[in-house]
C-alpha cells in the first residue's frame, strides 16, 4: 500500500508537467522529467521513475486522445488541457525489471525491499511468462485486498498500426469510459470542483 501510494504522488508530480507541456508521449516525456523525477523520489528507483512515466503517459493518452473521452483534444477546441488526477488506489505498473519469476516464487519491488511470495502457475503459463514478450504487470487493490495481472503476448496477435488503433485496442478504451481510479480538474480560474470520470475495469488478459 504504501508503494501504491508512493507511486501515485510520483504520477501526480508528472500530470501537471504534461498539462502545461502537452507532452504525454512515453520516451519525450521520459528525456524531459527522469532526472528531476529520480531525485525527487529516490525510494522508487530508476525503473519504477519509468514505470510511473508509463502509466502518466499511458492514462493521458487515454483523457487526450480517445475519442469516447470527454476531455478529447478536439472536444476541448484549444482549450487549455484540465490536468489528470491518480487516488492512492491507482494501480501500479511492474516490468521485468521490478517483479521477476521463477520456480513459483515471485520476487516483487517495495519500498521496503524485494517481498517474496509463492505464485502457484503451471509449468506451461511460468515458461509463457519467460519467454512471451510482458506488455504489462498491474498491481491492484481494492478493499486492502491486492492482485496481480499480466499481459502478455505470443507474437501471434496482429500487430497494431497506429498509436489511435492501439489505444481503441486497450480494455478501457472499449468501454469509452475513464478509470475509476482518476480525476480530471479543470485548473482554470471558473472550475469549481474536480470531475469525477466513471468507473472501469482495466483487468488486462493475455491476446
Amino acid at each position: 500500500m504504501a508503494l501504491q501510494q508512493a507511486f501515485a504522488q510520483a504520477c501526480n508530480e508528472l500530470a501537471p508537467i504534461v498539462q502545461q507541456t502537452a507532452c504525454w508521449n512515453r520516451v519525450a516525456l521520459h528525456h524531459m522529467v527522469y532526472k528531476a523525477m529520480r531525485a525527487k523520489f529516490p525510494e522508487l528507483g530508476s525503473q519504477m521513475v519509468c514505470n510511473a512515466i508509463y502509466s502518466v503517459s499511458r492514462s493521458c493518452r487515454l483523457v487526450y486522445q480517445h475519442p469516447g473521452s470527454p476531455f478529447n483534444l478536439q472536444r476541448l477546441g484549444g482549450k487549455p488541457l484540465p490536468r489528470v488526477h491518480f487516488l492512492p488506489q491507482s494501480p501500479v505498473y511492474f516490468d521485468r525489471h521490478t517483479l521477476s519469476l521463477k520456480g513459483g516464487q515471485v520476487s516483487m519491488f517495495t519500498l521496503d525491499g524485494r517481498m517474496r511470495f509463492s505464485l502457484a502457475l503451471s509449468d506451461a503459463d511460468e515458461r509463457r511468462f519467460r519467454t512471451e514478450k510482458l506488455c504489462e504487470i498491474v498491481l491492484n487493490q481494492q478493499g486492502g485486498q491486492f492482485w496481480l495481472t499480466f499481459q502478455l503476448d505470443d507474437g501471434q496477435a496482429p500487430e497494431l498500426g497506429s498509436a489511435e488503433e492501439e489505444l481503441d485496442a486497450t480494455p478501457a478504451a472499449r468501454g469509452s469510459e475513464l478509470p475509476e481510479y482518476m480525476l480530471v480538474i479543470d485548473d482554470a480560474p471558473h472550475a469549481a470542483m474536480p470531475t469525477s470520470v466513471p468507473a472501469v475495469s482495466l483487468t488486462m488478459t493475455s491476446p
